[in-house]
């Protein structure tokens, strides 16, 4: 089972400004082919029908807590891209006058649906609007040549942050990025081990895949200098420690990165604040009269 932190895994900082078109752009990364809700379910799935994972626990424990990771980064693409869409403040109420076209803007954007369907929120969708797909899951039962996806998957998916960097201006997107080039890296570095140790085959000699240093993402040095390349979490029990048959051992972070021991750390990351998106009453969110909602919660919270 999952257990909830009410966290993100990084803080971001606010936008400078709305732009929804730059939120489209991040939703390559969470609903693209090689997106956070790729990452999840192929790791979730592999999980759920794992092997012999009594007698293979170290593989099965990796597997398990870079699955629950992943559910965070979910979550935090997902903030990413709401507070991108709907900027540092994005109270829009014009009065509540409906009848102004308050949102006519929204009409041009490259994702209209963003504001249709979600009201500037976070949608299972790539950046041209088209539906994440199940059939993205590879879960075959082979432990090898799951493993060998997963590294193929965090590989591609690194092209695409880096693609996605590269249009993006704004604090809240680089940021979101940076963060996870860092995390998806250490996801790839622990499968390559993972399959040295199955296989013999040095993979981690093909990292990093595209070959650029994260010290020229100015996004990833915090992260980087805190330590995040040498760490997985256990995100959960004692009893995933075991995986640091894998990520252990003496075994050294990546050659263009700070040098260190790669260790495994009990729990989650600290992590940062959710941003609070305020509502927008000419856009129905909470609704277009939102105080008898807001009166009706706050006796509720009295009655705590």
């Amino acid at each position: 089972m999952f257990m909830r932190v009410d966290k993100l895994q990084a803080e971001l900082p606010k936008p400078k400004k709305a732009d929804p078109n730059a939120a489209a752009a991040l939703q390559e990364l969470l609903g693209g082919k090689f997106g956070e809700m790729s990452t999840l379910n192929n790791y979730m799935y592999q999980s759920f029908n794992f092997r012999n994972k009594s007698k293979v626990k170290p593989f099965y424990s990796l597997v398990a807590s870079i699955t629950a990771e992943e559910l965070g980064h979910v979550e935090l693409v997902a903030n990413g891209i709401t507070m991108l869409a709907n900027g540092p403040d994005p109270e829009k109420d014009h009065n509540g006058d409906v009848s102004t076209a308050p949102f006519e803007d929204m009409k041009d954007i490259r994702s209209a649906a963003s504001f249709l369907h979600a009201g500037g929120g976070a949608m299972p969708v790539d950046s041209n609007g088209l539906p994440w797909n199940g059939t993205f899951v590879f879960s075959t039962g082979n432990l090898v040549l799951d493993l060998l996806h997963n590294f193929f998957l965090e590989c591609g998916a690194r092209m695409h942050k880096l693609r996605v960097y590269e249009t993006l201006s704004d604090p809240t997107g680089r940021e979101v990025c940076g963060y996870l080039l860092v995390r998806g890296s250490v996801h790839a570095h622990s499968y390559a081990l993972a399959l040295k140790k199955l296989t013999g085959v040095e993979m981690e000699k093909l990292l990093p895949t595209p070959n650029i240093d994260l010290s020229k993402i100015p996004e990833s040095q915090k992260y980087l200098d805190e330590g995040s390349h040498r760490r997985l979490y256990t995100w959960g029990e004692e009893t995933y420690r075991d995986m640091e048959a894998i990520w252990g051992g003496g075994e050294k972070a990546l050659p263009g990165d700070p040098p260190g021991d790669l260790e495994v750390v009990s729990g989650h990351p600290d992590g940062g604040k959710i941003d609070e998106l305020k509502g927008a009453s000419s856009a129905f969110t909470t609704d277009y009269d939102p105080m008898e909602i807001f009166e009706i919660a706050s006796k509720l919270h009295a009655k705590l």
